[in-house]
């Protein structure tokens, strides 16, 4: 038998690192270790901040039961090893501001995380939940220079997920029982789809009349809007943090989930050289197959409007970085 130090120094734990300790990096980081996902290393370049979250975090971890080691730190170094680098650094919006509005200070932000962040975990799965989310995932990819099977965006599950959540408010039903689906951009060009939105397989085009459906649409296009109107000092956390962790946990645990996401597309669609959101399978490797629905001309046309709107937004990123 081996002595227990040689034990304990042979076991790797598994390490996510989260870009950005505001109240997304902060929450997800909450989310991976109480979940007993991976160990987490918080980083920002605010002095104190991830520290401090660190701190407050690991001082819970008797009550919550759990034994993960979390870090705070302004060291891109103590990221090392990393399985899965999550960048939500970036600044927020604020009451007026479109997701484009962020798009300068974010794309830099965004392309210094993805640089240092992979050349110290070179073989690490990379996810971006920073606005406008499809350019930036496009710019991460490229500033990170790793294939597009390990670069996802965290998009349509956050929209399908607020989907999902006005469908049963609706309906006065149980959120497990309904299943939605939203493509395209995260912002106001997605494309949440009725006919692949259901409750326990029964589509919502079944059990709403069409003016409920596009109300419902309508409300879920501008679902972070609206937090941010009432906020006013900021944007939502809860919800992005619960759609990144579900992404953690699906590729750290080999699920092969299918998901919506921002995923780079390849003809897929009709579309090439973009990252956009739709339906993928993820692992552990990543990006495991991209699904293709049965689109109508008008969704397709819908898909392909997003597409070409973050196309603009990566180049005007491109020219700004």
């Amino acid at each position: 038998m081996n002595p227990p130090s040689q034990t304990l120094n042979a076991c790797t734990p598994t390490r996510v690192a989260v870009i950005g300790a505001g109240n997304v990096g902060g929450t997800l980081a909450q989310r991976i270790a109480e979940r007993n996902l991976a160990d987490v290393v918080l980083l920002d370049i605010l002095a104190g901040r991830p520290q401090s979250l660190a701190l407050d975090l690991m001082e819970a971890r008797g009550l919550e039961g759990h034994d993960r080691q979390i870090r705070g730190t302004a060291n891109y170094a103590d990221t090392a090893g990393s399985t899965i680098v999550v960048i939500t650094a970036g600044l927020p919006r604020r009451p007026g501001m479109s997701r484009d509005d962020l798009l300068k200070t974010n794309a830099q932000i965004v392309v210094h995380a993805a640089k240092e962040a992979i050349a110290h975990s070179p073989d690490a799965i990379l996810i971006v939940v920073t606005n406008p989310l499809d350019v930036m995932t496009y710019m991460a990819w490229q500033a990170s220079g790793l294939p597009p099977e390990r670069v996802m965006g965290m998009a349509g599950i956050l929209d399908s997920a607020r989907f999902q959540t006005f469908i049963a408010l609706e309906l006065g039903v149980s959120t497990a029982d309904v299943s939605a689906m939203v493509l395209g951009s995260h912002g106001e060009l997605m494309v949440p789809l009725p006919r692949y939105s259901s409750v326990n397989g029964i589509p919502i085009t079944e059990l709403l009349d069409a003016a409920a459906i596009a109300r419902l649409v309508e409300r879920t296009r501008n679902g972070g809007a609206e937090i941010v109107e009432l906020l006013q000092t900021g944007g939502a956390y809860y919800a992005p943090a619960s759609s990144a962790c579900a992404m953690v946990e699906t590729i750290l645990q080999n699920k092969s989930r299918l998901l919506p996401i921002a995923a780079y597309l390849r003809g897929e669609y009709g579309l090439n050289d973009v990252f956009i959101g739709v339906p993928a399978r993820l692992g552990c490797g990543g990006i495991e197959r991209i699904l293709e629905l049965d689109l109508s001309s008008a969704e397709l046309a819908a898909l392909h409007s997003s597409a070409e709107s973050v196309r603009q937004g990566v180049q005007r990123a491109k020219t700004l970085v």
